[in-house]
């Protein structure tokens, strides 16, 4: 039969285990039975005890539970802390270090957001050491190597002709010629002028000369010196000009000039246009930078733009208000949109930004040619889009360009048909964010080009 339990605080039942606990129970209750029916059976104050002292077990057992239960929540909480500390702790990179701008050179580009690109140039004189694009890596670091510009050294080619001495200067130089030899290279041999009775035949002194002779074995020989061509019977001959501008031709156009070939007797020269300077191989032109060089006259609150030939002083303004519609002018080329009302839709798809970009660019540009790029990135702490769309919405475009994705986060604006010069043209690009082809946000790129009216 059931064994008899003392009277204690359920210390003995601390040693059974849980299922013979169980079973005790059964027991107890079973033997409540009539007295005349079990003989063996506890009577009813032993069976009171005995439920006491599992009531008791129970208590303690449920004690337990509660304070594990407890214990575990407070360890599950200490835990929580330490790994969302060890998180705050490591800054989630999602730009880089800003550049500067090397010595003698220029920076474009001011964002340092993932995968956004900065690129470098150096001033006219000056070369570029190191990368000229770099790109914001996702870890925080920039690709490429850091950007300087180091003076182009102009006399290293030797460029003095006959013994001419050359001095160095910035982005030009200067050769100082023998007294027998002339010319911006001294390689031109220096001309006695011939008496002026002895041209009295010629026409037109500057482009004709006597030519040398002198007799060999009762022959007479006679040449022209260089840049002149032999012409006239052999008793009357005289040293014409060669046209060098006129022979050095393609379709009509002087090949040896960027711009324009200029005949000089024995010789030619070349010029360019107004503002443009002519370069050191004497047949190049490169524009004069107004906005480098301050000779603008924009103002304080207006950026000087370096056009083909000139310069633009450009102030953009940010859109007038309109409706819930409003805007603030958060840099010189950039404007952002104020917070929406919460149930204002027609603000909430308005564009959040109004970027404003100038590009300066030749007449009649080959194409296709990239132009502007476009690209996301997400905010710290937000899922970025999963979805964009591109397309042109205003401007003066009449077809002129093309929009297409280059990747999953850029898409690019593409010239398709050439554009002659002078002139001004505007394309408004927009780029719109999605997410779970849910509308989250539109950007658009006001973009200005300045056509030169030369093709360089």
């Amino acid at each position: 039969m059931l064994k008899e339990f003392p009277e204690s605080k359920g210390a003995e039942c601390d040693m059974v285990p849980g299922i013979q606990c169980s079973l005790f129970l059964y027991l107890v209750l079973s033997c409540l039975c009539p007295a005349q029916a079990a003989q063996g059976c506890l009577n009813r104050q032993k069976v009171l005890i005995a439920i006491r002292q599992m009531q008791q077990f129970l208590k303690g057992q449920e004690n337990r539970f509660t304070d594990g239960i407890r214990n575990m929540k407070a360890k599950l909480s200490a835990l929580q802390m330490s790994v969302t500390k060890l998180t705050a702790d490591q800054p989630t990179v999602t730009s880089c270090l800003s550049l500067e701008a090397p010595k003698h050179g220029k920076k474009f580009g001011s964002r340092y957001s993932t995968d956004h690109e900065v690129h470098f140039i150096c001033q006219p004189g000056y070369q570029l050491i190191g990368s000229s694009t770099r790109v914001c890596q996702s870890n925080g670091r920039w690709t490429g190597e850091n950007a300087g510009c180091t003076e182009i050294n102009e006399c290293a080619s030797s460029p003095c002709q006959n013994g001419g001495t050359c001095e160095d200067a910035v982005n030009q130089y200067t050769c100082s010629c023998p007294n027998s030899w002339t010319g911006s290279h001294c390689r031109y041999p220096v001309q006695t002028a011939p008496a002026a009775e002895e041209w009295s035949a010629f026409s037109d002194m500057s482009f004709s000369r006597k030519p040398r002779c002198a007799k060999v074995e009762r022959t007479q020989h006679c040449s022209c010196d260089a840049g002149f061509h032999m012409s006239g019977t052999s008793e009357n001959s005289v040293c014409q000009d060669v046209n060098e501008c006129e022979v050095f031709q393609l379709d009509g156009v002087a090949r040896l000039c960027m711009h324009t070939c200029v005949n000089i007797p024995g010789s030619y020269r070349c010029t360019c246009p107004a503002l443009y300077k002519l370069l050191n191989d004497g047949r190049s032109c490169d524009d004069i930078d107004e906005c480098a060089t301050s000779q603008h006259n924009c103002t304080r609150e207006a950026t000087c733009i370096n056009t083909g030939g000139g310069f633009q002083c450009v102030n953009p303004e940010c859109p007038q208000p309109h409706g819930n519609v409003s805007y603030v002018k958060t840099s010189p080329f950039q404007c952002e949109r104020h917070p929406c009302p919460m149930n204002s839709k027609s603000c909430h798809h308005a564009a959040k930004t109004i970027s404003f970009h100038y590009l300066s660019m030749p007449s009649k540009l080959k194409t296709p040619v990239t132009l502007f790029r476009m690209a996301t990135a997400a905010a710290p702490g937000r899922p970025g889009p999963d979805s964009l769309r591109f397309g042109i919405v205003g401007g003066s475009n009449q077809g002129q360009f093309v929009v297409q994705r280059s990747d999953r986060q850029t898409g690019e604006l593409i010239l398709v048909q050439p554009l002659k010069g002078p002139c001004t043209i505007e394309v408004d690009v927009d780029m719109t964010e999605y997410l779970d082809r849910t509308f989250q946000a539109k950007h658009v790129s006001k973009v200005t080009l300045f056509v030169s009216a030369n093709g360089f």
